[in-house]
């Protein structure tokens, strides 16, 4: 029996929380932990307790403890400022950034740090002031020429990626925002009255009506969640079980309301990993994305409706980001510990997505200087960057000739970890880019092994020795890696550059399946 002397209102938890950590917790954190099956929750809502002991322990974690425990494994050089963990994902998340998903981007707040003009023990010097122009040579999703922009520092992003270029320049674009509700609100529009009399959207309430009864009987929030966190319930076991039961309610309605779950084609990923009534709304919203006659617009227009796409794939809401095979039936969700279902329907997402769109631009707006950002699709160790900026905005590429790169920040990709235009096949079906896999560096599929190694080292070298000839004197470079295999040192060696700084970073991994410690390091390079 817990005593009453032990329970703190929500109010008091968050108080208490926000004393002991030494940073805001606020209530809504703390319904997100009894929610989840943190903490165990006490009484109904209005009147909702937590135990005190159940907080101490979900939060000792993360009071000194974490940054000892990760100094122990990697060393005592770890600079735990570049960390950043008194920031919130919505803040690591902040306005443009999440635009889009994009597997493998850094964080604003490490780019800033190194761009901007403090000092600190670690970082004893500045290295980019207002004007200058900094590159991204694997520009990824854009983030330090957003940082950049917001600290009116001028900036060239180059990738590979068609769509990741795509990305990096809808972010920094300045637009017309009436003209972007409008069209939104006119394609919304055309996409509800074309789903209006479809026998998909009463299919999908009666099965929501119908998961609901059985999450509630079955998988009550936040008891269940509870129970399982603390190993009273088989979760394998008891989720395969509910899935059995649940079925044949799925297939009935399946078959009342007659629903397509599959496409007749599986050729491409759009046949794949969308049902019909899913796909044929994609095409729906996309053939008047090519009415739109404003071409920013259009660019952020056919961004979002990417966003909307990338989250109705036909999987499991913990698969979304490593697909493995199409689901067409209701499954138990790992993820959100209940029955969940395919979607149906892509109105609610485009909604959503849209919406977010247009709040995150203007608050970008408020912060954004009158500088150049530009991003470039190319071979960064082949590319002509004065050529090309010249192509894009003739303005931009004057300034660039005359007072050249200051210097360099990115995030180079790691050895066979990331297929990187695979990431985002969809959109390419999508919006028929042209793909590029071949000349991505250090992708998945060639793995890690030491010829794969060896093709990174040459590879990263090659964009060094081609990046330099349009860098300043007593230029500075900041690559960001997790070099486990000792690549940078010959890679500098390669480029004709010296490693004249290691800051060491701690990477706080939040995900409750893996709580090892793991660093990466920005390596600071300059000429020989």
């Amino acid at each position: 029996m817990q005593e009453t002397s032990d329970l703190l209102t929500i109010k008091e938890a968050s108080d208490w929380a926000t004393d002991y950590l030494g940073r805001p917790v606020t209530t809504s954190n703390i319904a997100y932990l009894i929610q989840y099956g943190r903490v165990k929750k006490f009484g109904e809502n209005g009147s909702m307790q937590v135990a005190l002991n159940d907080l101490k322990s979900y939060y000792k974690a993360f009071n000194g403890s974490r940054e000892e425990y990760f100094k122990d494994k990697l060393g005592e050089e770890l600079n735990w400022a570049l960390s950043f963990e008194q920031y919130k994902e919505a803040e690591t998340t902040k306005h443009i950034h999440r635009l889009h998903p994009y597997k493998g981007k850094f964080i604003p707040q490490l780019v800033e740090y190194f761009l901007d003009n403090h000092t600190d023990k670690f970082k004893t010097d500045t290295y980019f002031k207002k004007g200058d122009i900094v590159l991204d040579p694997f520009s990824g999703s854009g983030t330090t020429m957003v940082q950049a922009c917001e600290l009116g520092i001028n900036a060239v992003g180059i990738d590979v990626s068609a769509f990741n270029s795509l990305i990096g320049n809808c972010k920094i674009i300045k637009y017309d925002i009436a003209d972007l509700k409008n069209e939104i609100n006119r394609i919304t529009a055309v996409l509800e009255n074309f789903i209006k009399n479809s026998n998909a959207v009463e299919f999908e309430e009666k099965l929501l009506i119908e998961l609901n009864n059985f999450n509630n009987k079955y998988f009550p929030v936040p008891e269940y969640k509870y129970r399982l966190r603390n190993g009273e319930i088989n979760e394998k076991k008891y989720g395969t079980e509910k899935e059995k039961e649940f079925l044949p309610i799925y297939e009935s309605l399946i078959k009342k309301y007659d629903v397509k779950l599959r496409q007749d084609k599986n050729e491409t990923f759009l046949d794949k990993w969308y049902s019909q009534h899913i796909r044929n709304e994609i095409d729906c919203i996309f053939e008047e994305i090519k009415k739109i006659k404003n071409a920013k617009t259009k660019k952020i227009v056919a961004l979002i409706l990417s966003r909307t796409i990338r989250s109705c794939r036909a999987t499991t809401h913990a698969d979304l980001a490593t697909l493995l095979e199409p689901i067409t039936t209701t499954y138990y969700c790992h993820k959100h510990g209940k029955m969940c279902k395919p979607l149906f329907s892509i109105l609610k997402w485009w909604k959503t997505y849209s919406r977010d769109t247009v709040s995150r631009l203007l608050q970008f707006d408020k912060l954004r200087t009158d500088t150049f950002q530009l991003c470039l699709t190319g071979d960064s160790r082949i590319i002509d960057i004065y050529e090309e900026v010249r192509k894009k905005n003739a303005n931009f590429g004057k300034i660039l000739e005359r007072q050249k790169i200051k210097g360099i920040f990115s995030s180079p990709p790691y050895v066979g970890l990331i297929d990187y235009h695979e990431q985002h096949a969809y959109a390419y079906d999508l919006l028929g880019f042209e793909r590029n896999d071949e000349l991505e560096i250090g992708p998945l599929f060639k793995g890690q092994k030491k010829d794969a190694q060896a093709s990174y080292i040459q590879g990263i070298s090659d964009v060094l020795l081609n990046c330099k000839k349009y860098l300043a004197n007593n230029y500075d470079i900041f690559l960001v890696a997790n070099d486990k295999y000792n690549t940078y040192p010959t890679i500098a060696e390669k480029a004709g550059m010296k490693i004249v700084n290691r800051f060491m970073r701690p990477v706080l991994n939040r995900s409750e399946k893996d709580k090892t410690a793991y660093s990466e390091t920005i390596f600071h390079l300059k000429d020989k």
